[in-house]
């Protein structure tokens, strides 16, 4: 995800709302949403707020696409996809994470186990 907007609709398509309901959330009108989506305008400090304290959104990531300042130098290793893949379990209920890291843990026993 390489715009604001981008994130901004990751955000709510990850939380499943639908433009409305999201942006009643948020404090804005419907059409707003859309365009802040469709990167036609930026959100003010107010709307990056409300998705913080709604959605316990990174900051940074909502911003920059980057998780951590850290995350420059130890995503230069990782590939885009991988990038992509821990900025989308960061934005998970604890309890989803959680349920992943099982999943995966469960793989990597099988594997080991071959």
């Amino acid at each position: 995800m390489s715009t604001i907007g981008e994130r901004i609709r990751s955000i709510r398509k990850l939380h499943k709302y639908n433009q409305t309901e999201f942006a009643v959330i948020i404090g804005v009108s419907q059409g707003t949403l859309s365009e802040l989506e469709l990167d036609k305008y930026k959100p003010s400090l107010d709307i990056v707020i409300a998705l913080h304290d709604q959605f316990k959104t990174d900051l940074y990531w909502l911003v920059y696409g980057l998780d951590q300042v850290s995350d420059v130098s130890i995503s230069k290793g990782l590939r885009d996809s991988e990038v992509r893949l821990i900025s989308e379990y960061r934005n998970l209920k604890p309890s989803d994470q959680d349920e992943i890291g099982d999943f995966i843990r469960l793989k990597i026993h099988r594997y080991h186990l071959k």
